[in-house]
């Protein structure tokens, strides 16, 4: 399911390479794209991870720090902080999610669940709606 261009990405650089922060990071396509990007007839884009985990031609479903994106966690001390990554490529889908009215936490309850559980993602929700009742948030 991969471009040609990923996969001389894959084969000149790997999957990854580390950061000027010292983090793996996956290989990018021209500056835009993740390796595991892959486009359909129509132009909609998915992970290829994603879609053959989906069809049933592997048992490995992506890592959850592709499944989170765009948020990006960061270890400080104990605790985990959860940051939103703004990326160019990425407001189309920040004007979708506004039209529908989908914030990023609800578009990413699957992933959150996944790395953090079900119990954490309601105390999330609680959290979100204290805030919009003492009008902190719309």
């Amino acid at each position: 399911m991969l471009s040609a261009s990923a996969q001389a990405v894959i084969d000149k650089q790997g999957v990854v390479y580390t950061d000027e922060e010292g983090d793996l990071v996956t290989s990018i396509v021209n500056g835009r794209d993740c390796v595991f990007t892959c486009y359909d007839e129509k132009g909609c884009c998915y992970c290829a991870l994603e879609k053959a985990y989906r069809e049933g031609k592997t048992s490995f479903y992506k890592p959850v720090s592709c499944h989170l994106y765009p948020i990006r966690l960061d270890k400080i001390g104990d605790c985990v902080a959860l940051n939103y990554n703004r990326w160019n490529i990425c407001k189309m889908a920040v004007l979708k999610g506004q039209q529908l009215n989908l914030p990023v936490y609800r578009f990413l309850k699957e992933p959150l669940i996944r790395r953090f559980g079900e119990a954490w993602y309601k105390e999330l929700e609680a959290a979100v709606e204290e805030l919009k009742a003492q009008g902190y948030l719309q």
